[in-house]
C-alpha cells in the first residue's frame, strides 16, 4: 500500500501542468510516507531477535538517510537538464524503489510471525521463525511466549475496556507516554526544518555558491549516514538510554554553536555554521534520528501495537509539519541567532523527559515489555495476568511479581 502510494503520488506530480495536480500527487506520496514510516520500523521489530533489534530497527532510518543523500545529490546530478524537464526527473526517480519493494513483497519477505500467532495462524508464524533463528533452534517457546503476551495484554485491555489508547492502564500509559513521547521529540528538535532549509540557513551563513550549498549538503548527507550506522550498532551494546542523552546532549552543544556563529558575525561564522550543523546532524543520527522510531517499535504491547504506532507516526509527522511551515516566519521573528538557541534548549528539555521517562529496553524481547512496565508501574491489570499465567505453568512467582491481596483478587476475576 505503501508503495503504490508512492507511484500513484510520483505519477500524478510527473505528469502535473498545474499548482493543484502538484499538491495532488503530493498528498498521495503523504499516504505512502506515513504508512512507510509506520510500518517500516514496526515490521523489523517483529522479525528480529531481541539482541540484534537495536542495530536493524536504525536500517529503517538509514534507509531515509540513503535518500535523503540521493536527494541532495539531484542538483547537481540533473544540472545539465532544462529547469522546465529537471524536477520532473527529480520525482521520476523516486518511483525506482517504491517498484523494489513491490517485487521483495511478493517474493522475499514473510509475514510477522507475531500478527500471524495472533490470528490463529501458529504453523505458519513457525514456519517464519525456524527460518529467521538458526538451524535446529527451537522456536516453540517463542510461539509460546507471544501466545503468553497476547493472553497478559488482552487481559488487561478488557481490565480497562476498549478505549485502551484512550483510557490506558499506568502500563499502557507509560508505554504510549514513552513511544509517542519520542516520536513527538525527535521532530520537536528541528530536524525536518533544519534539512529542509539548510539551503537558506546556508544562504543566510553567507555560502551564495549553488554548487557549493550541493556539495555541502551532499557532505552533511553523507556525514549523518555514517553516524546512523554508528548509532546501529551502539545500540545493542551500550544501551537506549545513554545514546538518547548523548545525542541530545550533543545537539544541543552544536545548536549552541551555530546560534553563536549568527549572533557574532565574523570571517570565521560560515565555517563555524557548516561546523556546527555537521556536529548537529551527527548527533542526532547517533540516538534520536534511529532511536526514536526503535523505542515505539518495541515498547508498545502486542495488543496495541498497530493503533499505538500510527498514532505515534502521526503526530510525529505533525510535528514536523508545524515545526517546518513556521521554521522561516519564527526565524525571521527571533532572528537565525534566537531560533538556533530555541532549539537548543528544547534539546535541553527533551533530555530531562527521556532521563524521567524512558526505561532501558535494550536485550528485552517483545513479548517481556508489558510485564516489564507492569512491573515499573505496579499495573495491577498487567500483573494479576502474569500471576495466572505463572501459576498455570505451576512456576514460582518472582520476587518484583508477589502480587497484593487486591491483585490477587484481580487474578481471580480475569
Amino acid at each position: 500500500m505503501a508503495a503504490i502510494g508512492f507511484l500513484l503520488g510520483i505519477a500524478v506530480m510527473v505528469l502535473s501542468n498545474s499548482y493543484g495536480l502538484l499538491l495532488l500527487g503530493r498528498l498521495f506520496v503523504g499516504v505512502g510516507v506515513g504508512v512507510g514510516l509506520a510500518i517500516d520500523p514496526l515490521y523489523i521489530a517483529e522479525m528480529t531477535p531481541a539482541k540484534h533489534r537495536g542495530e536493524l530497527v536504525t536500517w529503517s532510518e538509514l534507509a531515509l538517510n540513503v535518500g535523503i543523500v540521493f536527494g541532495f545529490s539531484t542538483g547537481l546530478i540533473l544540472k545539465p537538464i532544462p529547469d522546465d524537464r529537471e524536477w520532473r526527473y527529480m520525482f521520476l526517480l523516486g518511483a525506482i524503489l517504491p517498484l523494489v519493494m513491490i517485487v521483495l513483497v511478493l517474493t522475499v519477505m514473510p509475514e510477522s510471525p507475531r500478527w500471524l500467532v495472533q490470528k490463529n495462524r501458529e504453523q505458519e508464524a513457525k514456519q517464519i521463525l525456524e527460518r529467521i533463528y538458526p538451524d535446529g533452534f527451537n522456536v516453540d517457546p517463542v510461539i509460546g511466549d507471544i501466545k503468553e503476551a497476547l493472553e497478559r495484554e488482552e487481559a488487561a485491555e478488557k481490565a480497562v475496556g476498549w478505549n485502551v489508547l484512550f483510557k490506558p492502564s499506568p502500563a499502557f500509559r507509560r508505554m504510549l507516554l514513552v513511544g509517542v513521547g519520542t516520536a513527538v521529540a525527535q521532530q520537536a528538535v528541528g530536524i525536518d526544518a533544519i534539512q529542509y532549509y539548510l539551503l537558506d540557513v546556508l544562504d543566510e551563513s553567507g555560502i551564495k555558491s549553488e554548487t557549493k550549498q550541493s556539495l555541502i549538503l551532499i557532505f552533511l548527507g553523507i556525514l549523518k549516514l555514517i553516524f546512523i550506522v554508528v548509532g546501529g550498532k551502539l545500540f545493542d551494546k551500550k544501551g537506549r538510554r545513554p545514546l538518547f542523552l548523548i545525542s541530545l546532549g550533543g545537539m544541543a552543544g552544536a545548536l549552541l554553536m551555530v546560534s553563536l556563529a549568527f549572533f557574532v558575525k565574523s570571517d570565521a561564522s560560515t565555517g563555524f555554521t557548516v561546523f556546527g550543523l555537521a556536529l548537529y546532524l551527527s548527533f542526532f543520527s547517533v540516538g534520536m534520528g534511529p532511536g526514536a522510531w526503535l523505542i515505539p517499535s518495541e515498547v508498545f504491547a502486542t495488543c496495541i501495537r498497530a493503533k499505538a504506532m500510527s498514532l505515534a507516526t502521526t503526530l510525529n509527522r505533525a510535528t514536523s509539519t508545524l515545526m517546518s511551515s513556521t521554521f522561516l516566519s519564527t526565524a525571521n521573528a527571533m532572528g537565525w541567532g534566537g531560533f538556533f538557541l530555541m532549539l537548543c534548549f528544547i534539546c535541553i528539555a527533551v533530555a530531562g523527559f527521556i532521563y524521567s521517562f524512558l526505561p532501558e529496553t535494550n536485550g528485552r524481547s517483545l513479548e517481556e515489555m508489558s510485564v516489564y512496565f507492569g512491573d515499573i508501574t505496579n499495573d495491577t491489570s498487567i500483573l494479576a495476568a502474569e500471576a495466572k499465567i505463572l501459576e498455570r505453568r505451576g512456576a514460582h512467582t518472582p520476587p518484583h511479581f508477589q502480587p497484593l491481596p487486591s491483585q490477587v483478587a484481580n487474578s481471580e476475576l480475569l
